[in-house]
């Protein structure tokens, strides 16, 4: 052995090798390039040089939108778990119980009131992490919840979108969902109250065909993904090819699909100002 890997050694035992957490960096998933996370959660997780919007949770979105301090949960209301007895190559339980785990949240959609810029709002966010944000009962019975909340405190109703669909594990249940959201927006609607609805990266399938596109306004993240089906199953359907970009938020913007797309640091103002026309007696 050299000197020079004795006295190696010799350090090794005095000096311990500092550990470097393994989330000091995160890599934009919109230019590839590596964003300090502390800095990227400052800039409300955008990426500072592709203007990239990333996926965030409900306790990151309600900090965003919400004046400081005045978010309240909303408790998730309660459903027969696993009405179908399904099992793939795992059960739905267990799918249910890993999806908890790793977001703290009992289910794909959660509400919250408070105050955005000193007026009254029911905010409900859907979260992509929890199984890729699918639309269950839960999910149906905590939209119903949020309205009603809504209705209960003369506020809108602002929905953030983010969901694959239909939540397959249950079956016609998760499909029934989609009526009953339509008729939760028209008893917010009998009330005087408008439906907001801001699209996030991504929402489609059933999610997309119901409650997503009813809203008095549509707002959209910029790059969102929105759309029903695929862009290859919507190809191989009508045989014919489509354009780039065709399902995401700025096409849609220039064909008509929804009234604005907004960049996530301009969201609070503009939910604020809507909420000042459609809603002025939201006012705290």
């Amino acid at each position: 052995m050299s000197w020079l890997s004795n006295v190696r050694n010799a350090l090794s035992l005095v000096v311990t090798k500092k550990e470097t957490p393994d989330n000091l960096w995160h890599k934009c998933k919109g230019c590839g390039q590596m964003v300090f996370t502390k800095e990227l959660a400052d800039n409300l997780h955008v990426c500072p040089h592709c203007r990239h919007h990333e996926r965030i949770g409900p306790a990151e979105r309600f900090a965003h939108v919400f004046d400081p301090g005045t978010a309240q949960t909303l408790a998730a209301p309660r459903v027969a778990e696993d009405p179908l007895k399904f099992r793939d190559t795992k059960r739905y339980p267990d799918r249910l119980k890993a999806a908890r785990a790793a977001t703290g949240e009992q289910d794909a959609l959660v509400n919250a009131r408070g105050l955005i810029e000193g007026q009254r709002a029911v905010v409900g966010v859907q979260d992509f992490a929890f199984m890729g944000g699918s639309m269950g009962q839960a999910v149906g019975e905590a939209f119903i919840a949020g309205v009603e909340a809504a209705i209960a405190d003369h506020a809108p109703y602002i929905i953030f979108t983010a969901a694959g669909g239909a939540r397959m594990q249950e079956g016609i249940l998760s499909l029934m969902q989609m009526p009953r959201a339509t008729v939760a927006i028209q008893m917010l609607h009998d009330a005087g109250l408008p439906y907001i609805v801001v699209l996030t990266d991504p929402t489609t399938g059933g999610v997309t065909a119901s409650y997503a596109m009813l809203g008095d306004v549509q707002i959209a993240e910029p790059g969102a993904l929105i759309g029903f089906a695929g862009q290859r199953v919507i190809e191989q359907t009508i045989r014919e090819k489509l354009p780039e970009g065709f399902q995401r938020a700025e096409y849609l913007l220039e064909h008509g699909m929804i009234d604005m797309v907004v960049p996530r640091h301009d969201l609070r103002a503009t939910l604020a100002r809507l909420i000042g026309y459609l809603a002025p007696r939201a006012a705290a």
